[in-house]
């Protein structure tokens, strides 16, 4: 028995990379990947592709800013991709994001609390992958 957490220190768990499944990220486990645990290149025709970018905000001058932002940043990199404003609150809620406005890019919370120029959109997506 330790007290306070100490004594015994426990084991990290390697975590294997995940793959995307429909969009979502699952880890390499038979019960949560639709590739059956397998590690398959471009999951369920998944090749890392940007297939959403949504900004959440409350309609103010920051949020709105943030997202003509990321409406340039997504023009100059040539995507086709329409980039949805989300201010409905249970909607922003259900991100959990409690900081405004807020980047969700393939349903994933990627930015929240800062306005960031296009130049940093661009930035945070090569970071991401895409």
């Amino acid at each position: 028995m330790s007290l306070f957490g100490l004594g015994k220190k426990k084991e990290k768990v390697k975590v294997e990379p995940a793959c995307a499944c429909n969009g979502k990220v699952a880890t390499y486990e038979a019960s949560s990947c639709c590739c059956g645990g397998q590690q398959v290149e471009n999951c369920c025709g998944g090749d890392n592709k940007l297939a959403s970018i949504k900004v959440l905000g409350a309609g103010c001058k920051s949020c709105h800013d943030q997202y003509e932002n990321v409406k340039k940043a997504i023009e100059e990199l040539g995507l086709s991709i329409e980039v949805e404003y989300i201010t409905d609150m249970e909607k922003v809620m259900a991100y959990g994001v409690m900081s405004m406005p807020a980047i969700v890019v393939n349903e994933t919370v990627a930015s929240m609390g800062k306005v960031l120029k296009s130049s940093e959109v661009i930035k945070l997506l090569g970071k991401m992958g895409f």
